[in-house]
């Protein structure tokens, strides 16, 4: 199957990292022998069985999947039925039909999240009719949704990470469910996002309690897999000890060249990287390493078994949805970011179905000279005239006096910068943005993009109205560097040691502090994730409070320890001081 990127496939087994500056494939620890690897050995399992499910999630390659284990097992002398769960779905125009009200308009990138479930996309009718032929020594059911059919069997589960679903979809290899002609790829992404994503995740967390083997199946006739039962397991220790998730990478139009230099394991024949997915839990997998063999399922699967574990305290409030993002934002020798905003709590409800909105905060992990950020407007600004500029500068391609308008603030490295919904903001040149969020990541309503063209040479998608009915002009003059400029104060201190809290807006239900040591310092969850990352430093050694073992972070590697963990120590590894951030929910947020 093909893939349109320029990032690498993460590999089978892991190689060595003690001499990379920043690991791209973190695992967490299985039991010995656990990891499998290919076609054959899940042939050999498999053939024990009567009636065998091949389900899983949108992206995955069913044709090499069917035809490798029918293959195998016929060449056991096997007789083998085979039955594709796909022709059980109503037809394209009745599932177009279905899913429409979710899409909106064709020319938006935004949807309303489904309320839709897979049975919804089956017809009762064929389902009811798919039957197991006792004339064969085995039945294959195979496609996603193939549990939907009404005959027992052992569940197969092949999962796929969201980056390689959407570089197959760049390839066009990938389409949505149910579809049998490609959209655009924004349209498909859109209708991942909002339809086919929603439903499968629904399906895939009633299916995680049965599921006998889980496959990862990225590498191309290279699948490795495990057993349901060291999955879960492994899920519930990494609830109580630490984790964390495979970043991925992404050049964009205003990227730079920060990431670039120092993670040198990226591919460096691209133009720059734009983004990295530090931890976004709807984009993010999660990677298992038993001798040496990688395992990838998506962060969701934690979150669906294990969450009271995972958020503690926050659990009531968000369930199964991770509140907190880290993530990059580089622009160093790039370009500035679009002039944006993100929508209000009730907008984004109403009208995307998200049940929280997208407050963001920069935190400057490095600064170039003359660093700024764009944040909130000129104490006189005319709401109606710096739309009417927007307007002119959109149809006229003109280029917009962004500053008569908008705010432009000295960044520093460790500053941070409040960013609640509603408010102008972008990043400018030189900046290595830490953005620390709620989880949201796609509600940005650009008004400017500098007259640029994206990577594909097409021009970026503008959403001045979205953007209108949620700006808050009050953040203005005086009032923004009063109010949207954390003021740093120590909390707290010892001898090597200090706790330093960043605090946030109002606005915002999770908190920042900054741990500066220079030996070691034990920290309690009280009830809370933390999610870290070591922003000044080499690296440092975490050390929970449970029998794991030490686990090695280096600089600018994102973590997190969950709730249930209660406390750990950080050790710094390095000569001069560790600088560690810690972001957390809020407790009056819960």
């Amino acid at each position: 199957m093909q893939r349109n990127t320029s990032q690498y496939l993460m590999p089978a087994e892991k190689k060595s990292v003690k001499n990379v500056s920043y690991d791209l494939y973190p695992a967490f620890p299985l039991a010995q022998d656990k990891i499998n690897l290919g076609y054959d050995g899940l042939a050999d399992v498999i053939a024990k069985e009567k009636v065998i499910l091949l389900d899983g999630y949108i992206g995955v390659d069913w044709e090499e999947v069917s035809t490798s284990l029918k293959d195998r097992l016929r060449a056991k002398g096997l007789s083998v039925q085979v039955l594709n769960i796909q022709d059980c779905l109503k037809n394209e125009g009745e599932i177009e039909k279905m899913t429409a009200p979710f899409l909106k308009d064709s020319h938006s990138i935004f949807g309303y999240k489904t309320t839709l479930s897979l049975t919804d996309f089956f017809d009762k009718d064929k389902l009811a009719g798919v039957c197991r032929d006792n004339n064969f020594d085995l039945t294959l059911i195979y496609g996603t949704g193939a549990a939907q059919a009404q005959i027992k069997g052992m569940l197969v589960y092949f999962d796929l990470p969201k980056n390689e679903i959407q570089y197959r979809m760049r390839a066009g290899s990938v389409t949505n469910f149910g579809a049998t002609t490609a959209k655009a790829p924004k349209q498909i992404y859109k209708q991942f996002y909002f339809v086919d994503w929603v439903v499968l995740n629904k399906e895939k967390k009633r299916l995680l309690p049965e599921i006998s083997i889980v496959v990862d199946q990225q590498r191309p006739l290279n699948p490795t897999w495990t057993t349901g039962i060291a999955l879960r397991q492994s899920l519930s220790k990494m609830a109580k000890s630490y984790f964390r998730v495979r970043p991925w990478f992404e050049p964009g139009v205003w990227g730079g060249q920060w990431i670039k230099e120092r993670f040198t394991d990226l591919n460096p024949d691209v133009p720059n990287y734009a983004w990295s997915f530090e931890m976004i839990v709807p984009e993010n997998g999660i990677v298992f390493e038993s001798n040496g063999r990688l395992l990838e399922v998506s962060f969701d699967m934690l979150m669906f078994q294990e969450s009271e574990n995972v958020l503690g305290k926050a659990a009531k409030r968000f369930q199964d949805e991770f509140p907190i993002r880290f993530d990059f934002l580089d622009t160093f020798d790039g370009g500035n970011l679009s002039v944006q905003c993100h929508p209000k709590p009730d907008y984004i409800k109403k009208e995307f179905g998200e049940n929280f909105t997208q407050d963001e905060t920069y935190y400057i992990m490095d600064a170039g000279e003359n660093a700024e950020v764009y944040l909130g407007f000129q104490e006189d600004i005319d709401p109606q005239e710096f739309r009417h500029a927007l307007e002119h500068s959109f149809k006229s391609k003109e280029v917009l006096d962004v500053e008569k308008y908008v705010q432009k603030l000295p960044a520093k490295k460790h500053d941070l910068f409040l960013i609640p919904n509603g408010t102008v903001h972008c990043s400018g040149i030189n900046n290595m943005v830490l953005e620390i969020s709620a989880t949201p990541y796609i509600f940005t309503f650009k008004m400017y993009d500098w007259q640029r063209l994206d990577l594909d040479g097409q021009p970026r998608p503008l959403n001045i109205e979205h953007a209108f009915n949620n700006l808050n002009f009050e953040r203005k003059g005086a009032n923004v560097r009063e109010t949207l400029v954390s003021k740093p104060h120590i909390e707290s201190s010892g001898k090597d040691w200090k706790k330093v809290h960043l605090p946030t807006h109002q606005e915002h239900f999770y908190d920042i502090y900054r741990y500066e040591f220079d030996t070691e310092i034990e920290i309690d969850t009280n009830g809370q994730c933390h999610i870290l990352m070591l922003v000044e430093g080499t690296s440092i050694n975490l050390v929970p409070d449970n029998k794991c073992a030490p686990q090695m972070f280096r600089y600018a590697e994102t973590f997190a320890v969950p709730a249930a963990a209660k406390s750990y120590r950080l050790v710094n590894n390095g000569d001069t001081t560790a600088k560690v951030i810690v972001s957390f929910v809020k407790d009056e947020a819960c």
